[in-house]
């Protein structure tokens, strides 16, 4: 009887750790396995994800999944907030779509994840609508991304992009100096041409702020830092000894450039607005 009951119970324990296994997820990541589905192609689970980032991974998917980003706060500027999604390079085995009240409309196909673009919509647009496609062979399919909760105005995503070589208006550069991701003066060392995106190397000598570490320092005495800032590749630059002032977002680890005037035009800018009382911050012009 003993032997039975054991038996049983180690077979009881590691059914459980094999359901266990197909699906990971605290409030800000989820990994999960579609052979959960491999009977019942026509499930649909469930997802809730709370944090402002984080990552989905969905190996071998079968069926469909429905990810609802709700940010565990009541602030009704939540409902302003942005989604940016990432894609792996190696995502594929399922489309992408938003889900609002039942109807679907097409965010990704499967072969446009390879590209890696980062692709932004509203919260109040709906949930993410994960639906595999049918293969034959889903051993070596994983379908994963990215994603991180933005306010709506500061959105790098490719399409919004569209348009960011037009020069900012003098009250949008001096908001992009005080709530940018980033902040600094410097010139231009190198432009490289990457796959749909122009990729800046640039030095700076002064740094005011930056939201992560995407400008090293180069140490010694003249204290400068070196990084790389990305744009769409329709805007025209060039390297050189021009001093700008370097303002944009920081998604995902990368740098990607909004305003970026003359540093002389920026200060001439910020000397009327402080004369007239109406530079909406302080910044060090020394």
């Amino acid at each position: 009887m003993l032997p039975t009951f054991l038996a049983f119970l180690l077979e009881l324990l590691l059914l459980c750790g094999a359901a266990l296994s197909q699906y990971s997820s605290d409030q800000c990541s989820w990994k999960g396995s579609g052979l959960m589905h491999e009977t019942h192609m026509r499930d649909v689970e469930q997802v809730y994800l709370r944090c402002s980032q984080g990552a989905l991974q969905w190996l071998y998917p079968t069926g469909a999944i429905i990810v609802n980003l709700r940010p565990n706060t009541a602030s009704p500027a939540a409902r302003r907030l942005s989604v940016c999604i990432k894609p792996s390079r190696d995502s594929q085995g399922a489309n992408i779509y938003l889900d609002r009240a039942g109807k679907l409309r097409l965010l990704l196909r499967e072969r446009d994840q390879a590209l890696g673009h980062v692709h932004c919509f509203g919260i109040q647009e709906g949930a993410l609508f994960i639906e595999a496609i049918p293969h034959r062979d889903i051993s070596r399919r994983i379908t994963a991304f990215q994603y991180e909760l933005v306010n709506e105005r500061l959105v790098p995503d490719q399409d919004s992009l569209s348009t960011p070589c037009q020069p900012c208006s003098d009250q949008e550069l001096l908001l992009a100096a005080c709530a940018s991701d980033f902040v600094a003066r410097g010139s231009i060392l190198d432009v490289e041409e990457v796959v749909e995106q122009t990729s800046l190397t640039v030095t700076l000598s002064r740094l005011y702020t930056q939201k992560s570490q995407v400008f090293l320092s180069g140490g010694g005495r003249a204290k400068r830092w070196t990084g790389r800032v990305r744009m769409p590749p329709q805007c025209e630059v060039r390297p050189g000894e021009a001093e700008y002032l370097f303002t944009g977002t920081v998604r995902f680890g990368e740098a990607w450039l909004g305003c970026a005037p003359l540093y002389k035009d920026f200060l001439k800018v910020y000397t009327d607005a402080v004369e007239q009382g109406t530079n909406p911050c302080h910044i060090e012009t020394n």
